[in-house]
């Protein structure tokens, strides 16, 4: 719920880009390129829109648990979905009472974590290093053990179901009252409506449609561990380090970093090497020379709110995408609020907030 552009960050950017051991990376070749997102991105830095956003962010978030085990009940995708707490780690507790605006925040849409201290952090799990003393524990918390085989699962669900998957690269999309995507080898379909959601991609191809939106690809590293000695009872947030670290099917987890860069550059290994510092300052016991990583691109806007709906000037053409780092999280959310739009039916749901036109 809470935006990657955040009032904190402010203070914190100039130092963290500066910083090479941050988990704020920034190619400075790209800036050139990045200019006309990161100048609005940075308009959104402050108190007086935080609320504004998070009141946004809450309409696709807040029943998103009963949303993934309503789509998923009754299919193997279920089995991936697992509920339990969410552990927040801090180094000591004014590492977590100086950040008063989030607290308040959270406490607003009824996030009211339970504090706990070394000794009983010891107590739920000797293997944590020494290097946190304090954390927040929130309940009802829900994450996957496979996030791949969940959505191949869906996936084939859908297909069982009779739906139908054609792979090709689109190079035209259309607008209009019969709306077309044309594919890199001359097929074109045509529909009453296309919903266009295509990740880091869609703002060029919204840019055949006259839609000018602003994403970017705010990158995102990997590292998992399989078959580890031991694993964490439940995912961590570790704060100093900007990773979460989640227990899954045979493996143990950690994603973070925020890189901007192009599309296609390569992931670089100075950036993967912050997520395995994390791990041993985690779990110093544990064995990680073994892992394998990977660099993921999230479609982030300069407002952190996803894209949704129809443009004014480009009829016919739904948007979906923008999802930053919780895209799995609202997926399900868009999805249902764009079938109800395709559908013609009004949700039930104030769409302006996320308006392609509102770039």
């Amino acid at each position: 719920m809470m935006p990657v552009a955040s009032p904190s960050l402010v203070r914190k950017a100039p130092a963290m880009i500066l910083d090479p051991g941050s988990p704020l990376y920034m190619r400075w070749f790209y800036l050139p390129r990045l200019l006309p997102w990161l100048i609005p991105f940075f308009l959104n830095l402050s108190p007086s829109r935080l609320g504004p956003i998070t009141e946004v962010l809450s309409q696709v978030t807040f029943d998103c648990n009963d949303q993934h085990m309503a789509l998923a009940k009754g299919t193997a995708a279920e089995r991936h979905l697992t509920r339990g707490e969410l552990v927040t780690l801090y180094g000591q507790e004014d590492d977590y009472r100086s950040d008063r605006l989030t607290i308040e925040i959270r406490r607003k849409f009824g996030f009211e974590p339970r504090c706990i201290g070394r000794n009983e952090l010891r107590e739920r799990e000797p293997n944590l290093g020494p290097a946190y003393t304090f954390a927040t524990v929130f309940d009802d918390y829900t994450w996957l053990t496979s996030p791949g085989d969940y959505v191949a699962n869906l996936f084939a669900h859908y297909c069982a179901q009779g739906g139908t998957f054609i792979r090709g690269k689109v190079v035209d999309l259309t607008q209009g009252p019969m709306p077309s995507v044309t594919l890199d080898g001359g097929e074109t379909f045509k529909a009453d409506k296309i919903t266009l959601t295509a990740s880091v991609w869609s703002g060029p191809l919204a840019k055949k449609l006259g839609v000018k939106v602003k994403v970017t690809a705010e990158r995102g590293y990997h590292l998992a561990l399989n078959n580890p000695a031991f694993t964490a009872p439940q995912p961590y947030m570790v704060t100093d380090a900007k990773v979460v670290v989640t227990p899954m099917q045979n493996q143990l987890r950690g994603a973070g970093i925020v890189e901007f860069a192009g599309i296609d550059d390569p992931a670089r290994e100075e950036l993967v090497a912050l997520i395995r510092k994390a791990f041993r300052r985690l779990y110093p016991s544990l064995n990680i020379d073994e892992m394998e990583s990977w660099m993921g691109l999230r479609p982030t806007t300069p407002d952190s709110m996803p894209v949704l709906g129809e443009a004014r000037g480009a009829p016919n053409v739904l948007h979906a995408y923008g999802g930053q780092h919780i895209g799995l999280t609202i997926g399900l959310k868009l999805g249902r609020l764009v079938a109800e739009l395709a559908g013609g039916r009004t949700p039930n749901a104030n769409l302006v907030p996320y308006s392609p036109d509102r770039f």
